[in-house]
């Protein structure tokens, strides 16, 4: 299976695969990267943001992989918030969440890990398919300290 990386922009990701074994570990594996590309070094909180992402772009892909929509795109967006991820497939229904969710059952927990993790999640039909995305929440960087005005030297160590 071969990654076409269509589109890169500083703030923008977009990514093609098709179907098959491993299709929601080279989408991590891509989204991984890109993370890595826009925040650098993580503080404590941003590694757990950055976990989140992985773990639902695994889940978003693996779920159209299931349902047999052949993801065929993965779009990664960077914003002031955090990061937002659209699945493209070409599944017509949307995404049905299970009404209550059982930790006894061996699948089924992709969608609950999205309504669990992500800030925002929802989908839209599209011409041959629908785009599943959510969104999950960054922290803000660290402010670093300001640097220290430069002194200047006093009248006394100027005559002096």
């Amino acid at each position: 299976m071969a990654a076409e990386e269509r589109t890169r922009t500083a703030d923008s990701r977009r990514y093609v695969l098709g179907g098959g074994p491993g299709t929601a570990g080279a989408f991590r594996d891509l989204c991984a990267r890109a993370v890595a590309d826009w925040y650098g070094p993580l503080t404590p909180a941003a590694r757990t943001a950055a976990g989140d992402v992985l773990l639902l772009v695994t889940e978003l892909v693996a779920h159209a992989v299931r349902r047999g929509g052949v993801p065929y795109e993965l779009r990664l967006d960077r914003s002031v918030d955090g990061v937002w991820i659209q699945v493209t497939d070409t599944v017509s229904a949307g995404p049905c969440p299970a009404s209550r969710h059982d930790p006894g059952r061996a699948s089924g927990h992709g969608l609950y890990l999205v309504q669990r993790l992500a800030a925002a999640w929802g989908w839209v039909p599209r011409e041959r398919g629908r785009t599943v995305w959510c969104e999950v929440a960054f922290p803000p960087p660290p402010r670093t300290a300001a640097p220290a005005a430069a002194s200047r030297p006093s009248e006394a160590a100027r005559a002096g």
